[in-house]
């Protein structure tokens, strides 16, 4: 079993940066590959980005490539994303989750944390 927590969110301009964090219980951290995602008002939850469980290999989504970095530190049980250049589509709740693989699709994860809101202003 893993617990998630997401923090960091808020409300930025254009521009801006902002810093997500994701603490985990469970003892199987360490284990798992962490996945970012998003899900703006009435669309469908879609993939941020991920990494594998040592943080070796990420992955992003085409629209955030260049502008977030997802990082993993297994020690402290905890995966960021940090966010910078953010414009007003990246608005949206931002959740974390674990999985076996560092997938691209909801189903591939297996825990998810409750969503941190994300507010991007013109």
């Amino acid at each position: 079993q893993v617990q998630l927590v997401e923090s960091g969110g808020g409300l930025v301009q254009a521009g801006g940066s902002l810093r997500l964090s994701c603490a985990a219980s469970g003892r199987t951290f360490s284990n798992n590959a962490m996945g970012w995602f998003r899900q703006a008002s009435g669309k469908e939850r879609e993939f941020v980005a991920a990494t594998s469980w040592r943080g070796a290999s990420t992955y992003y989504a085409d629209s955030v490539k260049g502008r977030f970095t997802i990082s993993r530190d297994n020690a402290k049980k905890t995966v960021h994303l940090q966010m910078n250049s953010l414009k007003p589509e990246d608005t949206a709740v931002y959740y974390c989750a674990a999985g076996n693989l560092p997938g691209r699709h909801t189903h591939e994860y297996d825990y998810w944390g409750q969503g941190t809101q994300v507010t991007v202003s013109s």
